[in-house]
Order: C-alpha cells, then structure tokens, then sequence
C-alpha cells in the first residue's frame, strides 16, 4: 500500500491520525500545567479549536474520498463515523451528554482503519467506474 499526499484516503488517515494523538495527548498536556490543573478544568481556546480543524480536514477528506470508492457501504461508514466524532466532539465541549472522553477514540480509529482500508481496496482502476 502506497500513500501518495494528493489522495484524499492519505490526508484522511492523516487527519485522523493527528486527530487522535491531539485527543491522547490533552490529558497528559493539562495535568502536567500546574497552573491549570488546581484551577479548573479549563483548555485554551485555541487547544479546542484544533478539534474542529481536524473536523473541517477529515470532512473534506471523506467527501473527496467518497466520490472515488467502489463501495457503497464504505461511503456510509466514513460518514457515520465522523458525524460520530463531530458529536462527541461537539458533547465534549459543550457537555450535553456524560460520555467518558474515551468513546472519542472509536470513530478516530475506525476513521484511520476505513481511510487506509479504502485506499488498499476500494479504489476505480480505470476512469468513470466511481460513477455516484
């Protein structure tokens, strides 16, 4: 498997590879600010604006990859899987819901295994078979 930076199945993989180690590494960041840690349960603006970035990116990514995959069920799984990630994004900074902040890792990680699943499989060999 070959990854090439102008597929979109790479910069999806990308995107939601950063995104996650973005999501693992908040905790670990936080705790060590003492400053921040006796204070609240605060995060700089700019820290949760990098969720959204990744959003915009791995929507971006999806949407370009769809329109090339040769199966149908996997246009429906990268979409679910990231309005799944929007909303425990979403529930994560407004706290709409309890939803332990680990739930956040599964559509990460379906994300990166149905990107790189896609390129590997699911790809047009000849030109106009992805017709949507």
């Amino acid at each position: 498997m070959i990854f090439s930076f102008t597929k979109s199945d790479t910069i999806g993989v990308l995107s939601s590879g950063f995104c996650l180690l973005h999501c693992l590494a908040t905790p670990f960041l936080f705790v060590t600010q003492t400053r921040i840690s006796h204070c609240c349960d605060l995060k700089p603006m700019w820290w949760s604006s990098i969720d959204f970035i990744f959003l915009v990116i791995s929507a971006v990514a999806i949407y370009r990859t769809v329109t090339n995959t040769t199966k149908k069920w996997m246009k429906i799984a990268l979409w679910v899987n990231w309005f799944l990630l929007l909303f425990f994004i979403s529930n994560e900074n407004s706290k709409w819901l309890y939803i332990p902040e680990h739930f956040i890792y599964f559509p990460a990680l379906s994300l990166i295994f149905l990107h790189a699943y896609n390129s590997a499989y699911c790809q047009c060999k000849k030109k106009g078979c992805c017709v949507n």
